[in-house]
């Protein structure tokens, strides 16, 4: 971002040099006063003389080109003492070298007072979504499904009776500010026919934790802090809930992983037990948000399952949020077969029982070719946008070009980000308002964190 960076307001930093600049001109004039003000008188007195026998004449230009010369040194032995002088007081308090310091002072003095936003879902989907959201503000908060069956995590939520950790671990990385080797540790998946042969890393470390420190939230916490996450991450539930979809014709199916392979329309998603309660983390989360955003991710087995858990559903419905639903992409085989846009937000609305959306987030962007071969194959379409049936529910529609560069067909964090960056300050829902250079700078500040990621 550069030098201009520093004229960025609200970092505390450009009033204190102004009085520091102000501190060393008093005690200039004070030295002046102190010793005899004609010392001043007699400096003058020399140059004079000094310029007229060099010259053979008086020259008040001379004198005033010195001034300035000595006025322009004066002021970069200044700037440069104050700038060492800080890099020395954030070394010794922050110590890592990873970031610029401009990046530590924007983080801790801009994106520390950002909006409170709390993402609800789970799947990949979320932490696609969470990537982006951490150059937004520090003060987000997942709430994540806790309803997975299936691979490490149902092994795990079996053998040791905990919640299953994969999507919180997927979250917890998203929002991580960690080494590239860190989140490779968190995501690595151990091979061969050992016992722990299929399970990830990052599973087991939040499994050890959460028993280490006496429970799941405790563990999670323990966690966030030594991967340094910007925000948090909750589980919906502490409870051990499993899922129930019934079928258009009549039939159930039991289980997160299951539900996909019937490949029957869903008439309605059920969790069992009925009466789970909601984690005091997650409700807090809700009701202390200044934005609500659900999705994108699984509609059925990811984004509605929160909506399922007791207190959940009031919480959102009583919230002074901003809800914005981000729409899928794609449809997901087995549960969203043909579905369009109106579908999901219609699924959504009919589990909550009321219409409490303000926005929706749809792609328009188009797909290639190449990309749709392999998920025609795989009985998977664009989700089509549908932006006047929506409107007509009462809600805005967003449309905007999000899809990703790569061979897989789904969100791009950073267009999603920059589209909720925009709508966030056109709602003033960061600090004071609109502030254009914290806009600017957000901007900036995630181009260049993004090229970082990419190298």
């Amino acid at each position: 971002m550069g030098w201009i960076t520093w004229l960025c307001p609200g970092i505390n930093i450009k009033r204190w040099l102004l009085l520091f600049a102000a501190g060393v001109l008093m005690c200039a004039l004070g030295l002046a006063f102190f010793f005899n003000y004609q010392i001043m008188g007699t400096a003058e007195e020399l140059l004079f003389q000094m310029t007229y026998i060099t010259t053979g004449r008086y020259s008040n230009g001379l004198i005033m080109l010195a001034g300035g010369v000595l006025l322009v040194l004066g002021f970069a032995v200044m700037l440069y003492g104050t700038r060492r002088m800080i890099f020395s007081v954030v070394a010794a308090v922050v110590p890592d070298k990873n970031g610029s310091l401009m990046e530590t002072i924007f983080i801790q003095r801009k994106l520390t007072r950002g909006p409170a936003i709390t993402v609800v879902g789970g799947g990949t989907g979320l932490s696609t979504l969470l990537r982006g959201m951490k150059y937004i503000t520090n003060n987000c908060t997942a709430v994540v499904t806790s309803a997975d069956d299936g691979g490490s995590s149902g092994r795990l939520r079996k053998e040791l009776g905990i919640i299953p950790p994969g999507d919180l671990r997927n979250c917890l990385t998203a929002l991580a500010d960690r080494e590239p080797l860190m989140e490779r540790l968190m995501q690595y998946r151990f091979q061969g026919d050992s016992p722990l042969a299929g399970h990830c890393f990052g599973n087991l470390f939040i499994a050890a934790m959460a028993q280490a420190e006496g429970g799941m939230e405790e563990g999670l916490d323990a966690t966030s802090q030594i991967l340094k996450v910007r925000g948090k991450v909750v589980p919906s539930t502490l409870a051990n809930i499993q899922l129930q979809a019934e079928m258009n014709d009549g039939s159930t199916v039991l289980g997160e992983s299951e539900i996909p392979k019937a490949h029957k329309r869903i008439r309605q998603m059920k969790m069992l037990p009925a009466d789970a309660a909601a984690s005091k983390a997650a409700i807090k989360a809700i009701t202390d948000a200044d934005v609500l955003i659900f999705g994108p991710g699984s509609l059925y087995t990811s984004v509605i399952p929160n909506l399922l858990v007791q207190g959940i559903r009031d919480a959102v419905v009583e919230s002074k949020a901003v809800k914005i639903y981000i729409c899928n992409v794609m449809t997901q085989p087995g549960e969203t077969d043909y579905y369009g846009a109106y579908e999901h937000v219609r699924a959504l609305i009919d589990h909550v029982g009321v219409q409490f959306l303000d926005f929706v987030i749809v792609n328009d962007q188009e797909v290639s070719g190449e990309q749709l071969v392999q998920y025609n194959a795989e009985g998977s379409t664009p989700v089509t946008p549908d932006i006047e049936k929506i409107r007509n529910l009462g809600i805005t529609v967003i449309p905007a070009r999000l899809i990703s560069k790569n061979d897989l067909v789904r969100h791009d964090p950073r267009k999603l980000s920059r589209v909720l960056i925009a709508l966030i300050y056109r709602l003033r829902l960061f600090g004071r308002g609109v502030q254009f250079f914290d806009y600017f700078f957000m901007r900036q500040g995630m181009r260049t964190m993004h090229k970082d990621e990419d190298k």
